[in-house]
């Protein structure tokens, strides 16, 4: 069955995360992959990575722009799997948090939330403030996912493709789709079992 996931990327630093995951997301067959990217996103991901809106929107099956309101992932009556933005800025928080369809990508959180679909927000900011938190756990009561890019270290990253991977690697587990040899799974400090 087709899982159509919308990914986002906004003008906070971490774009990476939003490309990596569409570049994975591209070689799942059973996946259809709708791209929003913000104005600043593509100055952010241009400085951060060399990839300009032309290289990122090749990596999608569908792209939308920022501010068309007449998409199809603008209505709940398109179905589509999940969403997620990577990274999402605290200005795209909190307009989630607050119902501010100001954009595409807010529109399509929204959405996402009213329809009680997955939709999962990689936080880039620190430290954070009250009002930050504040709206993290109004979009998490909203039963929408926070999960910021902090990496682990029992994996031994050796690069920062291994960092990056391993959180790629567990927002597809927020979101039900597997991505073999993504993430090193943590099986204990010792691995064989023993009984008493």
């Amino acid at each position: 069955m087709l899982k159509r996931v919308i990914v986002a990327i906004t003008g906070a630093t971490g774009c990476i995360y939003g490309i990596r995951l569409l570049q994975v997301l591209a070689e799942l067959p059973e996946v259809e992959t709708h791209l929003i990217l913000s104005p600043a996103g593509i100055i952010t991901a241009e400085h951060e990575t060399g990839f300009d809106k032309k290289a990122i929107s090749v990596l999608a099956d569908v792209c939308h722009r920022h501010k068309d309101f007449g998409a199809s992932i603008s209505s709940g009556s398109f179905p589509i799997h999940s969403m997620v933005v990577a990274p999402c800025s605290m200005n795209t928080l909190g307009s989630i948090a607050h119902g501010l369809d100001s954009n595409l990508i807010s529109r399509a959180a929204g959405v996402t939330l009213k329809e009680r679909r997955t939709l999962v927000l990689l936080p880039r900011e620190t430290p954070l403030h009250l009002v930050h938190l504040r709206n993290m756990a109004i979009v998490t009561e909203m039963g929408g996912i926070i999960a910021p890019p902090v990496p682990s270290f029992y994996q031994h990253p050796v690069n920062i493709e291994d960092i990056v991977n391993q959180t790629v690697g567990r927002t597809l587990d927020s979101l039900g789709i597997d991505a073999p040899n993504l993430v090193q799974r943590w099986e204990g400090l010792n691995k064989e079992s023993t009984t008493e």
